[in-house]
């Protein structure tokens, strides 16, 4: 027997009134969060353009976001999310967030809308993708505002969401559907544990690697504001020109700023199990996995490579050859950028000493910046990219198949990752992720090269640049704030997907989710 019309209709609206209740709940704590940089106006008062103006610049989103959750979880009732309605609701969330998180760039500084999305998403899905310039003169409250948004993202808007106010039996599905990194263990039992764990470490960790900066003579802040985008490995800084702002300054410490500044970007880019089995003792666990042993050998190999080839290019090698003695200051310097350069695009940062797409950098390293975009940090970190395990994993499956064809085919089909079995369905996601990654690759790229007249090369690396969230590309600064609207509205398509694992921002597309 069939059910009536019109308990059809509730029934397919009952998933939609589940994820937008959601959404309320996240907007209500939002409006909270756009309440923080008004510590920082106050402090500022009168300086950089801070004032009545950039008080209104977060009391109007605060009361527009909370006046859309309240509505939100007013009109649409609660219910338990299944697997299928916490994606949409990640998804949805991420875009709400971006939206209302907009606002303060178009109140503050007079920012166009599309703009100021662009920048919201970039933050919050810790991209780095600026289009704005003249930093060095904004209001502090709106840098602090750009930094924070990263800060947030960097574990997840919605994992904070949980900590701080969800109580639903959902969560672990809202969990499941932002954490996206792959099925790993948790550092501790239980949800409610695990994510005290993850955000109490990155609490600690951020607010030290402030304190070494400021330690190191860094202003205050500057400190805060690249200790909240570098562990969340989001590479907003509150200069145009980026870490290289106080080489050029003349700051006595910049190497060792530099030097820090990396160190932080490597935390970062580590899974944050790793973190909390170092801290509860286990040394062991920075080299007994295939995963973090990828991770220091991809770095290593890198780094020798940027490294010679800047080495070449300066002419050091060649004196070396001639046997005219060692420049440690030059092999110092080739170091410092190789490792900080690699560090900051393979945990998909962007911090930058040097333009990645400038002739300060050799041709085989520009061309391995664009894989070390692919590639991104570890699983369970705050870095973008397919991940370090995933390319383990892609690896494994080809040695595996060459082993076959060796052996005639008579070997084990399982595939063994540090003494277990990869599930054949992690092995499909990880398959259908890297294809869908390079179908978005070559889209973006398309539509980029359509739009803008870059080259084939530039216009990956921009598609790359937004997918794997990690900023600089070979397309400079002011050609970015000129793009097409199309172009940025496809790299905000791109920022997303690639922050959520692509999936949970398909499922929106599709009319039988919502049902």
């Amino acid at each position: 027997m069939q059910a009536a019309p019109g308990v059809r209709m509730r029934n397919r609206l009952q998933r939609i009134n589940c994820v937008l209740h959601c959404v309320g709940g996240l907007l209500q704590m939002l409006a909270l969060v756009l309440l923080f940089p008004l510590i920082v106006v106050l402090s500022h008062w009168g300086r950089y353009d801070d004032g009545w103006l950039t008080v209104g610049a977060f009391i109007v989103p605060a009361g527009v976001s909370l006046v859309a959750g309240l509505l939100l979880r007013w009109v649409c009732r609660s219910e338990e999310l299944d697997a299928t309605g916490s994606m949409l609701f990640c998804a949805l969330g991420w875009l709400f967030a971006s939206a209302l998180g907009a606002l303060p760039f178009v109140i503050g500084i007079g920012s166009g809308y599309l703009d100021a999305y662009f920048e919201a998403m970039s933050g919050f899905t810790t991209t780095g993708i600026t289009v704005y310039s003249g930093l060095d003169e904004m209001p502090r409250s709106i840098l602090f505002w750009r930094a924070l948004t990263q800060w947030l993202g960097g574990v997840g808007i919605l994992s904070f969401f949980l900590i701080v106010t969800f109580r639903g039996s959902g969560a672990h599905h809202i969990f499941g559907a932002e954490s996206h990194k792959m099925s790993s263990s948790r550092p501790v039992p239980g949800l409610a544990h695990t994510l005290k764990v993850v955000w109490g470490i990155y609490t600690l960790l951020t607010a030290g690697g402030a304190v070494i900066l400021v330690v190191e003579r860094m202003p205050v802040f500057d400190a805060v504001c690249h200790a909240l985008t570098a562990l969340s490995t989001g590479g907003f800084s509150p200069h145009d020109s980026s870490i290289d702002f106080y080489r050029t300054a003349g700051h006595s410490n910049y190497r060792l700023l530099e030097y820090t500044v990396t160190l932080l970007m490597m935390l970062g880019g580590i899974n944050f199990l790793v973190h909390y089995r170092v801290l509860t003792g286990h040394i062991k666990a920075l080299w007994d996995n295939i995963e973090i042993r990828y991770w220091w050998r991809l770095i290593a190999a890198f780094t020798v490579i940027v490294m010679v080839e800047r080495l070449r290019t300066a002419g050091v090698l060649g004196a070396l050859v001639r046997g005219e003695g060692i420049d440690g200051g030059r092999i110092e310097q080739a170091f410092r950028y190789g490792i900080f350069q690699v560090v900051s695009i393979l945990t998909t940062t962007g911090f930058a000493t040097r333009d990645i797409g400038s002739d300060f950098f050799g041709t085989v390293s520009r061309q391995l910046f664009l894989v070390m975009m692919v590639i991104g940090g570890c699983v369970g970190s705050t870095a973008g990219g397919l991940k370090v395990l995933r390319v383990a994993i892609l690896n494994r499956l080809v040695i595996r198949e060459l082993f076959k064809l060796r052996v005639s085919g008579r070997a084990s089909a399982e595939l063994i990752i540090d003494g277990k079995k990869v599930p054949d369905e992690e092995i499909h996601r990880v398959g259908a992720l890297f294809f869908a990654w390079i179908g978005l690759l070559v889209a973006g790229g398309a539509i980029t090269a359509a739009f803008s007249g870059q080259g084939a090369v530039a216009s990956f690396s921009g598609m790359c640049s937004a997918l794997g969230n990690i900023g600089p590309c070979y397309i400079s600064g002011r050609e970015m704030i000129e793009m097409h609207a199309f172009v940025k509205l496809t790299y905000i398509f791109g920022m997303l997907a690639g922050r959520l694992e692509i999936l949970p921002v398909l499922l929106l597309f599709s009319r039988r989710a919502w049902r």
